[in-house]
């Protein structure tokens, strides 16, 4: 900057909340509801009576309904309107199967495609999940989590598969939050899990990180009750 010139004041960043649509907003709300049982299944569900308790239009709403409906979150039914779904533990454990193929097709991308950026970024995440454990704070390790998947999923580059996992994921969820759960002495497992993964990332080892993401799903589905355990060949890792 030239001499004498005072450098101009830069804008705060808006919060990521006050940056999303009404529809985006809703989608979560409703979401978050179905995945925390103040929608139970079987519940039928009504564009005009959300906005009512949401406070806001219908058409918001609508889309996220129908964004609901592709991830099968909400079914509409002949005569009977839009229902909250019932997703049995068969079917819990079958999403359960596709989402961790998908992960470690994700993960093996990511290994080839992550920049510098990125790989920081996960290096950092990792420290906090380590932090987290330590302190067996599971509302901590849950966000970091989430940031964790959601990085290695852009660091693919592909849309499709993005979305599919992002579907899935929401089922995983509701499937957490219906089981009885992982105890405090399951978390160090995790976090060995995560180190091993990143470090497959690190070495550029497609084969290794889809391997390592794929168990460290499988895993964590049967530690929540989602599958029965798994198999001694299943548990082998490289």
């Amino acid at each position: 900057m030239p001499s004498g010139q005072t450098a101009r004041p830069r804008l705060l960043r808006l919060p990521e909340e006050d940056t999303l649509s009404l529809g985006e907003r809703a989608y979560r709300q409703l979401r978050s509801s179905i995945v925390q049982g103040l929608l139970p299944a079987g519940r039928k569900v009504s564009e005009r009576g959300l906005a009512t308790e949401l406070g806001i239009s219908a058409q918001p709403v609508r889309e996220a309904l129908r964004r609901l409906e592709r991830e099968g979150m909400v079914v509409t039914l002949p005569r009977s309107g839009t229902v909250v779904a019932e997703v049995g533990p068969g079917q819990l454990g079958e999403l359960g199967r596709i989402r961790a193929a998908l992960e470690g097709v994700a993960a093996a991308l990511a290994a080839e495609r992550l920049d510098d950026g990125a790989m920081a970024a996960l290096t950092a995440i990792l420290a906090r999940m380590k932090a987290g454990t330590a302190a067996a704070d599971t509302e901590a390790l849950a966000e970091a989590n989430e940031e964790f998947h959601a990085l290695i999923h852009r660091a693919t580059g592909n849309l499709f598969l993005t979305r599919s996992l992002s579907s899935l994921r929401a089922n995983d969820s509701l499937g957490r939050h219906r089981a009885v759960g992982s105890t405090p002495r399951d978390l160090p497992k995790a976090l060995a899990e995560h180190k091993g993964i990143v470090a497959a990332l690190k070495r550029r080892d497609p084969a290794l990180a889809e391997e390592r993401m794929r168990h460290h799903i499988l895993r964590s589905l049967v530690t929540n009750g989602v599958l029965p355990a798994l198999s001694r060949s299943s548990r082998r890792e490289r």
